[in-house]
């Protein structure tokens, strides 16, 4: 019987995010329960696509992201897939009708990953965050608004803005892994064998723009999903305030994370701000 495992991949889904991120697990719980399965199940398919180009050093990563696009392909036309994380995205695909042009520009940011390591323009920079970001952020955007076009159209800038804010946080905290292990540098003229303060106010300059853009965008979402996304950019918030703190020369050389009772406490404040109306 397929609903069973239906189940098994929802729970597979489910325990990737918990598994790799507790930050992502941590805001997904603050959603209503109803939609919390397909979140979990797009947050399992874009892990498992950027682990294959990210970590997966001793295996040809160009084959393995091959037969994941192929196994992807087949999963979305047949309405299922043997693999459970792809079997579990192919239903919430479905269910809320998201737009296949999304998929294809997050697969083919990933698929760069497996060649390009530096981004010299903005057009090129702009063009992996949208594949890489954006897109995700409007896959979640149609599972909250749950198939209302019209509120979709509304909030999709902003989702994008945040999707972007998020990602440039990450790229901010990962200097290290990212020009180190992966000899990639994504901000485009930025010298991050020189990184200084005024190139990092720079990229904290333009995502706090996007963070105002996305907030805006949040206390229109329905109440279904807003505090789950409002802890979320909270997180992240708390995360560039740490990268603003911290001298260029440091982040290039360390990892900058939140602690996981900070992250406790920042549910916590999150939840009265929400409550208060405080956002």
């Amino acid at each position: 019987m397929k609903a069973l495992f239906d189940t098994v991949s929802y729970d597979c889904s489910k325990l990737v995010t918990k598994t790799y991120s507790t930050s992502f697990s941590l805001a997904t719980k603050m959603l209503y329960k109803p939609i919390r399965s397909d979140i979990y199940n797009i947050y399992g398919f874009v892990r498992f696509a950027d682990e294959i180009v990210d970590s997966f050093h001793d295996y040809d990563k160009k084959e393995l992201f091959e037969h994941f696009s192929n196994d992807l392909e087949l999963a979305l036309k047949y309405k299922i897939s043997l693999n459970p994380i792809l079997n579990s995205f192919q239903d919430s695909f479905h269910k809320y009708n998201i737009d296949k042009a999304l998929v294809d520009a997050f697969m083919a940011s990933m698929r760069l990953d497996l060649h390009k390591s530096k981004y010299l323009t903005e057009e090129e920079f702009k063009m992996y965050i949208y594949g890489s970001a954006d897109v995700v952020g409007l896959m979640c955007l149609k599972v909250f608004v749950n198939g209302d076009e019209d509120k979709y159209d509304e909030l999709k800038d902003s989702a994008m803005a945040l999707g972007s804010a998020f990602q440039k946080v990450n790229f901010l905290r990962d200097l290290k892994a990212d020009f180190d292990d992966l000899n990639r540098s994504y901000f485009p003229k930025t010298d991050l064998n020189n990184l200084d303060e005024t190139s990092k106010q720079d990229i904290i300059n333009d995502i706090e723009a996007d963070f105002e853009k996305g907030l805006s965008g949040i206390k229109k979402l329905p109440i279904e999903a807003r505090f789950g996304v409002f802890m979320a950019y909270r997180y992240y918030s708390q995360l560039l305030k740490k990268l603003k703190k911290t001298p260029a020369l440091q982040i290039k050389n360390t990892r900058i994370r939140v602690s996981d009772p900070k992250k406790v406490e920042l549910l916590m404040r999150s939840y009265v701000k929400y409550q208060l109306n405080l956002m």
